[in-house]
């Protein structure tokens, strides 16, 4: 996911002019902006802050604040542990939705709601208990959902999210500039990446199964794959894409797998739904809709806070008993032959 070879571009151009209502999105949005749409810059120039500003608000959300943005992902997690292979745990799907506010200094607020949902491997069903391998036992399985996840995209670099003040990482501002370079096919290739090291809200003393330790670490990659003649169109106010996630993170709370040594891989594409709520799989939204119906829905007003899922997890969930003589699963031992030095 970090190479641009394995991605396959030449395959992604081609997936870019065929992928499910990604061809309808330009067409849709071929009758233009609103009277409420702020002017936008269309000029390609990689060093330049506010088409950095323009060009990402309209991929990431719609600059259009009378439009929402439907985003949509599909993809496996994996587990990873020294001396095994790589295990797929479980498929995610999720989706959300995003509005956009003109601050009075140039710059936007994104406004999102996200609602990711598991996926038996072997049958598609939605997970609502799963079977934990690394520990034998059956336990409830919690969606990702957050509401509301928010930020501002200007001139200057956004922040790294505070999580609700658990990370106090403030690096320097610098200009917003991104990683673009021209993809074959008349396409463009945005990476953006995000590491982060900050204290876990799951505070092992009182979440001793669903805590990762003291710190949580989470590094996420995306990439993005647009069309050149999109970015450049003045019609568009929200530029379709289809693109790769992927995400480093601890174990899942809800695995209840405590300081275990190892971690969880998601690896997952996305695209843009421009039919909403129709073009999203019928059991997501009914899933969704359970929970409630704002999922279905971007925020309207600026709100918060912004949090991540552990944040969120501390607030709705209540720690798991822990059973007598309970420890974290081991992963399995060195083969004696490496321990010596052996190949």
């Amino acid at each position: 996911m970090t190479r641009r070879g394995s991605l396959g571009l030449a395959g992604l151009a081609a997936g870019l002019a065929i992928a499910p209502g990604v061809a309808n999105a330009a067409t849709k949005a071929a009758k233009g902006p609103s009277k409420q749409t702020p002017a936008f810059k269309t000029k390609i120039d990689f060093k330049d802050p506010e088409w950095t500003r323009d060009t990402y608000v309209r991929i990431d959300a719609d600059i259009d604040p009378t439009k929402e943005k439907c985003g949509w992902l599909k993809g496996k997690a994996y587990g990873v542990r020294p001396n095994e292979p790589v295990r797929p745990l479980f498929g995610v799907e999720g989706f959300s939705f995003t509005r956009t506010k003109r601050l009075e200094d140039g710059s936007y607020r994104r406004m999102l709601r996200e609602i990711v949902f598991y996926r038996d491997l072997e049958t598609g069903e939605l997970l609502k208990t799963w079977h934990n391998p690394y520990t034998n036992e059956t336990v409830k399985v919690v969606p990702i959902a957050n509401d509301p996840f928010n930020f501002t995209i200007g001139a200057l670099a956004p922040e790294p999210p505070s999580y609700g003040g658990m990370n106090k990482d403030k690096p320097p501002r610098k200009p917003f500039l991104q990683d673009w370079e021209f993809g074959p096919e008349g396409t463009m290739i945005l990476r953006s990446d995000i590491d982060m090291q900050y204290p876990n809200a799951l505070t092992p003393d009182k979440w001793v199964r669903e805590s990762s330790g003291p710190m949580n670490r989470v590094s996420e990659h995306f990439i993005y794959t647009v069309k050149r003649a999109d970015v450049e169109n003045p019609k568009l106010t929200h530029i379709p894409h289809i693109g790769a996630w992927s995400r480093i993170t601890p174990w899942l709370p809800w695995m209840l797998m405590g300081q275990a040594e190892g971690h969880v891989n998601y690896f997952t594409h996305f695209q843009t739904i421009p039919e909403g709520e129709k073009g999203l799989p019928a059991d997501l939204v009914a899933a969704a809709r359970a929970m409630d119906e704002k999922w279905l829905h971007a925020p309207t007003e600026d709100y918060g806070p912004s949090l991540s899922s552990l944040e969120n997890y501390v607030r709705e969930q209540t720690p798991a008993p822990v059973p007598e003589g309970w420890s974290p699963p081991k992963p399995p031992a060195t083969p004696k032959a490496l321990q010596r030095g052996g190949q």
